[in-house]
């Protein structure tokens, strides 16, 4: 098969089709090469239609808190007292860059994803 790029919705179905039927090619065969090519275009086309939005700071932390099993109460000491917690929990209060550097090490979220801003509730 010719390799092109992919620029269309139905390039990329195409694309999709082909990659599944030769997806366990051996490496270093022409097929392998095939599969390695055919996959970076299909993941630059993806990349740039399908773009995943980093995660909203707060869905994050609760998320995580799930995850965990940790309740609210388990965060106070962390990011303050029992109202802090829950102002940022409801999104009446920011995160501050203290309380991100504590939740990256207790909950293990990435300071990158604590960072990104979100909308506070009146």
């Amino acid at each position: 098969m010719e390799i092109r790029p992919i620029k269309t919705e139905k390039d990329y179905k195409k694309a999709l089709e082909r990659l599944e039927v030769i997806f366990d090619a051996t490496p270093n065969t022409p097929e392998g090469d095939e599969a390695e090519v055919l996959s970076l275009l299909i993941d630059n086309y993806e990349n740039q239609h399908f773009s995943i939005e980093a995660p909203d700071p707060i869905e994050a932390i609760k998320i995580r808190m799930e995850e965990m099993n940790i309740k609210q109460k388990d965060l106070v000491g962390i990011i303050g007292g029992k109202s802090r917690v829950s102002e940022i929990l409801n999104r009446k209060k920011r995160l501050t860059v203290d309380m991100i550097r504590k939740l990256e090490k207790f909950l293990h979220i990435s300071a990158s994803v604590l960072v990104n801003n979100y909308r506070l509730l009146e």
